[in-house]
């Protein structure tokens, strides 16, 4: 553990938090490749040529890609990077042959069907990858691409919830951009009078958009934007020029773009819990100060949300939301030993106003409830229930009871969300050698975790959950996504973290588990990238602080 306290500890930033290193991402660059030839080739063809490379070198040997380098192929990853290499004139014949053939999209109908299939109901993702492919030659019937109605983004951000959007809370700019450039390709009667709220459409954009440029400092929501800016006439455009200025900023010096800039305000959290105490106390709270000063200041002009959240980074294109917020809680609660402050108040107070009307609490908007995003989620649920009981106490006392009541309405949505196995699906973390994808034990070890830390060890909702967790440790000692899968230490972690609070009757588990994470140690495997992070509409990525963060925090537990 020393070993791994110290290597943590020196990758902390000059600013005291850290930022860590999220996995290079194929769908990231091949979007951003795409998009900065549509802008100007010529200008960007550094990039361009950088990017085409990386992807080429990083191809499987089928002739597909992962979503990052340690992925399995998936369809969404494969035809992106075939979408931005045809485009290019660049597509190896082994890609071509999987996409025919392994995928089996013979016709333009198959592959439009087999991409909305897919992607089901929400059309956040589906849409831009179609409009790609139109944008490419791919698809020539625009018509067959579901439209977008971006007109509806004129409207205030408190009907949005009502609209019964296409899209999640997040993807507004998608929305718009995308719904500009099919109004003015579909060519329907409807086409000018929807021409007409262009203008108010883009005004909102241009508000949305962040100082950086980066929409949520994300290179595949900037690229969509801003590619679909260009091929709608407004190449010259002030979002699609800083668009592609985030996009020429954020290449890697491997030639790769990843999935968001990163996590700094989310790994930072989770570092604060696992070694906060191990810093000298003028550190702890010089910490403290930064995190604090990361809260947002003001309504988020991107969902609308009160000030007084944590977004995932202290970039500015970060948005406010319900785990990042409960994080940076928990973190200030071990940093200032409970030591109320006035950001804590307006935290409490922010998590509160975000809690859906079920109990529950949703990632970034209140009563959305349509699409993933924007449900009430388990792990996110149990996170807020662990902050609020934590500072409960220290509120001014006219703000306690407001605080109980909302910890009691989660409680009671979590029992009734609880899978027949007894565990729960978290939003954000699965297992991509998981035959769903799905990730019960993440969200089983988690829960457990938050409920017991706040006080909830002894409630009969864990007693389930306990035994799931149990059932599903593998021969080697390890812990998958679910029962049969592949061990990783990630999870092993995880789930040592959530037996801590049982000893001693699952000593025996947590031994054998041990044991896992030693032998990983000796063959040089415990720090190695395991992705189980997912990001927005089921992309894959790893984070370097995950496996740190977590083993560190497991086996300080046990200590």
């Amino acid at each position: 553990m020393n070993d791994a306290t110290q290597r943590l500890l020196s990758m902390r930033r000059a600013d005291g938090m850290w930022e860590g290193h999220l996995s290079s991402s194929a769908i990231s660059t091949s979007v951003s490749i795409f998009a900065l030839s549509v802008i100007d080739h010529q200008a960007y063809a550094q990039e361009i040529q950088r990017g085409t490379s990386w992807l080429l070198q990083t191809m499987k040997p089928d002739g597909a890609w992962g979503d990052s380098v340690e992925s399995p192929v998936n369809m969404t990853a494969t035809l992106l990077t075939y979408t931005a290499l045809k485009h290019l004139d660049e597509v190896p014949e082994t890609t071509e042959r999987y996409i025919r053939q392994t995928l089996g999209w013979q016709t333009e109908d198959d592959l439009i069907k087999g991409v909305l299939d897919y992607y089901g109901r929400d059309l956040t993702f589906s849409v831009p990858i179609l409009m790609m492919c139109a944008l490419a030659g791919i698809v020539s019937d625009w018509k067959r691409i579901p439209p977008f109605p971006f007109e509806l983004a004129v409207l205030p951000q408190s009907t949005f919830r009502f609209l019964n959007l296409p899209v999640v809370s997040y993807a507004i700019p998608a929305l718009i951009a995308v719904g500009i450039l099919q109004n003015r390709r579909r060519h329907t009667w409807l086409s000018p009078v929807r021409e007409w709220f262009v203008p108010k459409s883009l005004k909102v954009l241009t508000t949305l958009q962040p100082e950086d440029g980066g929409f949520l400092e994300a290179a595949p929501l900037t690229a969509f934007v801003s590619m679909c800016m260009a091929e709608a006439g407004l190449r010259d455009h002030e979002v699609t020029q800083r668009c592609a200025q985030f996009l020429k900023d954020n290449i890697r010096d491997d030639g790769a773009w990843p999935i968001d800039t990163n996590l700094a305000g989310w790994v930072t959290s989770l570092s604060s819990r696992a070694i906060g105490d191990r810093l000298p106390e003028a550190e702890r709270l010089a910490l403290a100060d930064t995190i604090r000063s990361n809260a947002t200041k003001r309504r988020h002009p991107f969902t609308g949300a009160p000030a007084g959240g944590w977004g995932w980074t202290n970039l500015s294109g970060s948005v406010p939301d319900g785990d990042d917020t409960s994080g940076a809680l928990v973190a200030l609660h071990h940093l200032l030993a409970g030591r109320y402050v006035e950001e804590v108040g307006a935290g409490i107070d922010w998590l509160i106003q975000l809690q859906n009307r079920d109990g529950g609490m949703p990632t970034f908007c209140r009563g959305w409830g349509k699409l993933p995003f924007d449900r009430s989620t388990p792990d996110i649920t149990a996170h807020a229930i662990l902050a609020m009981s934590l500072w409960c106490d220290a509120l001014p006392q006219e703000r306690q009871p407001r605080c109980r009541k909302s910890i009691e309405r989660m409680m009671t949505w979590l029992k009734k969300t609880m899978t027949q196995e007894g565990a729960w699906n978290p939003l954000w973390f699965g297992d991509q050698n998981a035959k769903d994808e799905k990730n019960p034990v993440y969200g089983a070890a988690t829960i457990i975790d938050y409920l017991s830390t706040a006080g909830y060890g002894h409630d009969a909702i864990l007693q389930q959950p306990l035994l799931f967790l149990l059932a599903c440790q593998n021969a080697d000692g390890g812990w998958g996504g679910n029962t049969g899968v592949a061990s990783k230490a990630t999870l092993t972690a995880k789930a040592i973290g959530a037996l801590a609070h049982f000893r001693p009757e699952t000593d025996e588990a947590i031994q054998r588990a041990i044991d896992y994470l030693f032998s990983a140690y000796q063959s040089g495997n415990l720090f190695r990238r395991e992705p189980i992070g997912l990001y927005f509409s089921r992309l894959w990525y790893s984070e370097d602080l995950y496996n740190y963060t977590y083993v560190i925090t497991a086996l300080r537990k046990l200590a």
